[in-house]
């Protein structure tokens, strides 16, 4: 994949921090809504239980839109398709806001989270074609900075709104981002056409290919991990290490931090080898999750472990670039599905992180339980390894 001509298209940084406004209006509505769920739960007349179905209703809409809209729209000019998505996730955001009463919240909720795995997988493939092939890791990790910047600076000051002028605005502000994001698409993105022979059953026809399972499931269950902990992140310091409410923003933002520091290193090694980086990450986030146990007792320990833990984050953006690799004909459908099997592994880790608490292992489980998941994933990575090994045809004898 070459880079097209820069003299028929704006600056290469201007597209790339254009699609990262999108993640940025996605990763401050996903990871703000956990922390606006008391005052959205209490305004509309529910219990905190109940009210948490909203985050899971989100979480659905990804998994079901980001195969679903991928495949419908394969005769779609990939510009088109990121306005007209980040058009239907404003609308979603902007009816949250308006939402009444419970049944709508999960509506909107559920409508808000279909387009969000299909924006980053296609934005990831228009981030990557303008780049020469050996840098298309940093190109993806680009637009992923958004999502993380959310993290740091988003959710915060989301949290922070939501106290001071109520959490409605808070979905207000996503949906003007988000338009925001479609009129910055429109204007700076390269003007493309579908490819030929595009459809919905090559998309279909092309994910026979076991290394985009392999591919998928590493994502699915390795990042299941940092789910387990940093679901229970709050609960955690304030059972065990013994912090006050006010202490929890600095670890949450130190996770951000890991985070966005992994995507804006980790991409330098994985282009230039991106299976080992991949499982290098996998044992990194393994070793940080053992730690975690160890690490609750002091609030400068707990940040550090966050942070450690946030860095494995970058295990997205190196598999969203394997899957380029392996996809074929299925680039927009693969592409889309990673970000539904990352939120399949928001679902796993803290299940299985809840269970172990629930057995009455204690909070610091949650390192255990996300070491196995990290493990897991590797396992998966190494067996496409094998797989690509065995794959390759062999060295011809020497005469």
């Amino acid at each position: 994949m070459s880079a097209p001509s820069s003299s028929t298209l704006p600056p290469v940084g201007l597209v790339h921090l254009a699609l990262a406004v999108g993640g940025f209006a996605i990763g401050t509505t996903e990871f703000a809504t956990m922390s606006l769920l008391p005052f959205f739960a209490r305004d509309l007349g529910i219990d905190a239980t109940t009210a948490g179905h909203a985050i899971s209703a989100y979480a659905l809409g990804v998994v079901v839109g980001a195969p679903l809209l991928a495949v419908l729209a394969a005769k779609f000019s990939k510009r088109m398709l990121l306005v007209a998505l980040m058009l239907l996730f404003a609308l979603g955001n902007g009816l949250s806001g308006l939402a009444g009463d419970y049944p709508q919240m999960l509506v909107f909720r559920f409508l808000a989270g279909l387009p969000h795995g299909a924006y980053f997988g296609i934005a990831a493939l228009v981030a990557a074609g303008l780049v020469p092939t050996e840098q298309r890791t940093k190109a993806v990790a680009r637009v992923m900075l958004g999502l993380t910047a959310a993290t740091i600076v988003g959710v915060p000051l989301a949290n922070f709104l939501g106290q001071a002028v109520g959490w409605r605005w808070v979905f207000a502000i996503v949906a003007v981002l988000a338009l925001l994001t479609a009129a910055l698409v429109f204007v700076l993105a390269p003007r493309d056409e579908p490819e030929p022979g595009a459809s919905p059953l090559r998309e279909l026809r092309a994910l026979g290919k076991t290394q985009i399972w392999l591919t998928l499931a590493a994502g699915a269950i390795g990042f299941g991990g940092m789910f387990a902990v940093y679901t229970y992140l709050a609960d955690t310091m304030l059972a065990v290490t013994g912090v006050s409410e006010s202490a929890i923003p600095i670890a949450l933002a130190a996770f951000g931090i890991g985070l966005t520091g992994g995507n804006l290193i980790v991409p330098r090694f994985a282009d230039r080898a991106l299976l080992p980086t991949a499982a290098g990450l996998l044992v990194w986030s393994m070793m940080a999750l053992l730690m975690w146990p160890l690490a609750t007792g002091a609030l400068w320990s707990v940040c550090l472990a966050a942070t450690a833990i946030g860095i494995g984050g970058a295990l997205g953006t190196v598999l969203q670039t394997r899957l380029m690799d392996v996809a074929g004909e299925a680039q927009a459908l693969a592409a889309a599905l990673n970000h539904s099997a990352f939120n399949t592994a928001n679902a796993l880790g803290p299940l299985l992180g809840g269970m172990a608490i629930a057995a009455g292992y204690g909070w610091t489980s949650t390192g255990w339980v996300g070491a196995l998941l990290a493990l897991g994933g590797l396992a998966f990575i190494g067996m496409s390894m094998l797989l690509e090994r065995g794959q390759r045809a062999p060295e011809p004898c020497p005469a």
